[in-house]
């Protein structure tokens, strides 16, 4: 079940700014965002509570969220999933994602790497990546 919010001008990608991991994954995002229909934000910056006040802070240091211009809130392997089907060059992980029933599976794997993303991306500036 997906929950509601603020309806943001384009799609929001709430990532944690201060975790290299995250941020290099936002910069992949990014290259893949094509034709600039995304906006990212960290959940650092004061915008975030002021703008969306119905997602949790304790939700946006655990998993990346993405609300939609619809006010659709999807977090974790979710948000992954919809991005996949956002931005035409991640398609072919689409396909993957998108398979009857793995989601489970989906939701243990970015629980797992969000859980280890310090030892992933080998350094953190700050204890954002320890959560």
């Amino acid at each position: 079940m997906l929950t509601t919010c603020t309806k943001p001008v384009r799609d929001t990608v709430l990532y944690d700014g201060r975790c290299g991991f995250c941020r290099q994954r936002v910069a992949n995002l990014q290259r893949a965002d094509l034709w600039h229909r995304l906006t990212f934000i960290s959940l650092h910056d004061e915008s975030v509570a002021r703008d969306f006040p119905e997602v949790p802070a304790e939700r946006l240091h655990d998993e990346m969220v993405v609300i939609d211009t619809h006010g659709h809130v999807r977090g974790g392997a979710t948000a992954v999933r919809y991005l996949s089907r956002t931005l035409p060059l991640l398609w072919p992980l689409a396909l993957v994602l998108h398979v009857p029933g793995s989601l489970p599976i989906w939701n243990w794997l970015y629980r797992l790497v969000a859980r280890n993303r310090i030892r992933l991306a080998g350094s953190c500036e700050t204890d954002a990546c320890r959560r």
